[in-house]
């Protein structure tokens, strides 16, 4: 029977794997990172983009969309680890949220990359998770664009709903 030399390891050849994944891990925030910085530069720049200012705040990007059904949406971009998520507000927490409840998981069920939420605070909010394989401007764009649809379609019905006789013009 041959004895096993419990000292062999990687590191024993000069390999350090958690050094590499660091390493590995590092490129991929990058990467995400600088494709996040571009697509919010090509919205800011194209005229015909919803997108009408961006900044970074505290490592995350803020993105300010005109929306129809309301002044404006912020749509909060952050880079982790192995995933880019995104997060947009929509309601603060309803009194009656019953119905504003149901009517956030009946749209949850056509989303692809986005979902309504509650916050900590139980207001409702719109969130996505990219992974970053699949981070792309592409990718990017569609994500915005499913955050401005899901509150085009979601934000007067829930408002109503949730808020009876609190907004003026339907």
């Amino acid at each position: 029977m041959w004895a096993i030399d419990r000292d062999y390891s990687d590191s024993a050849l000069g390999f350090d794997g958690d050094f590499l994944l660091a390493h590995v891990r590092k490129a991929t925030v990058a990467r995400m990172r600088e494709l996040l910085e571009e697509r919010i530069r090509l919205w800011v720049e194209d005229d015909e983009s919803a997108v009408e200012y961006a900044e970074e705040v505290e490592g995350r990007w803020a993105v300010r969309m005109r929306q129809e059904v309301r002044d404006a949406t912020t749509v909060w971009f952050d880079v982790g680890e192995r995933s880019l998520w995104f997060e947009a507000y929509v309601l603060p927490s309803p009194p009656l949220t019953g119905q504003v409840h149901r009517q956030a998981l009946i749209r949850n069920r056509s989303s692809w990359r986005a979902f309504f939420a509650l916050d900590k605070e139980e207001a409702i909010v719109i969130r996505g998770r990219i992974s970053s394989p699949q981070v792309s401007l592409e990718e990017l764009d569609l994500a915005l664009g499913e955050v401005y649809e899901m509150v085009e379609l979601a934000f007067r019905p829930m408002l109503q709903t949730g808020f009876p006789g609190r907004e003026k013009s339907c």
